[in-house]
């Protein structure tokens, strides 16, 4: 459970957004620990006003008139729609084709070389483990039919990209993006793998879709429930929504899935406590497994 910021000269006022709905201490309380028990997303007392701002459109929609009707309705949703709205409401999915680019340099420069030097055989294991609407995880895909060229059929290199939305994935599935989003693909890989669908949207090609298999999953489950190790995981813009303790625990389940010497990707907003981290720093925001 996580620990709450009330000041000791708080009763269970509220807190008022001006012309809107207002929270009161006790239903903020319910949502940060809602949010942190099934998602690991660390709600702190500076967020209360975004929570608010974000969630208020959702209870007007339905017609809630407290945040309390609104938080007995998740509590009670068995279908996990209601807990994928509010996931949806309090992150930020913006994203846009090879955001944080150094990444992908780095991936196709330095990780992959090093990595498929070391293989035995020909299965390629990558994870997007928080691919949202789906452009990293195309990116990559991307990435690797470049890297491998003609040799690409030869290879398992497909890969698993997973998220807790339910809505994000719908997204991702289509594949659709608007022009913005692929602003900073390469004009011959834009040429190679997309389709304009009109004027202001572009779709990925059915080629670079089908390499691609999403799922949705959750990263605060202890157990992951993989056959076999990743050779390189991406986990980018994620763990700032959550504690210390939690992206510890994240850090050191990626480390017990993964291959030796296989490279963990995290944004570069994010950082791994060194001192008790089980990865090799490498740069900043790249991390890799130890070969022994």
């Amino acid at each position: 459970m996580m620990e709450r910021s009330r000041r000791p000269d708080q009763d269970d006022g509220e807190a008022q957004i001006p012309h809107g709905m207002s929270i009161t201490d006790h239903e903020f309380d319910r949502i940060r620990e809602l949010v942190y028990s099934r998602f690991g997303i660390n709600l702190t007392e500076q967020k209360r006003s975004l929570v608010v701002g974000r969630l208020q459109k959702v209870l007007k929609q339905k017609n809630f008139a407290t945040f309390s009707d609104f938080i007995r309705y998740v509590e009670a949703d068995k279908t996990g729609e209601a807990l994928d709205t509010l996931v949806n409401r309090i992150s930020t999915n913006h994203t846009f084709f090879f955001r944080e680019k150094e990444h992908f340099t780095y991936l196709t420069e330095q990780a992959l070389p090093e990595v498929v030097g070391r293989m035995s055989d020909r299965d390629m294991r990558l994870w997007c483990a928080a691919c949202s609407s789906g452009e990293e995880s195309y990116g990559l895909a991307m990435l690797l039919m470049d890297y491998f060229g003609e040799d690409y059929r030869n290879w398992n290199a497909g890969l698993l990209a997973t998220d807790i939305s339910a809505h994000v994935l719908g997204i991702a599935r289509r594949g659709v993006y608007p022009s913005d989003r692929v602003r900073e693909v390469p004009p011959m890989m834009k040429n190679r793998y997309f389709t304009k669908v009109d004027k202001e949207n572009y779709q990925v090609t059915e080629a670079v879709r089908r390499e691609v298999t999403y799922r949705r999953f959750n990263l605060m489950n202890t157990d992951f429930p993989f056959k076999k190790p990743f050779h390189i995981v991406f986990c980018r813009n994620v763990m700032i929504y959550f504690d210390v303790e939690t992206r510890d625990a994240l850090a050191r389940r990626f480390f017990d899935h993964m291959m030796p010497g296989g490279y963990l990707f995290i944004g570069h907003s994010e950082t791994l406590r060194r001192d008790i981290c089980p990865f090799e720093y490498v740069r900043p925001a790249v991390y890799r497994k130890p070969l022994k």
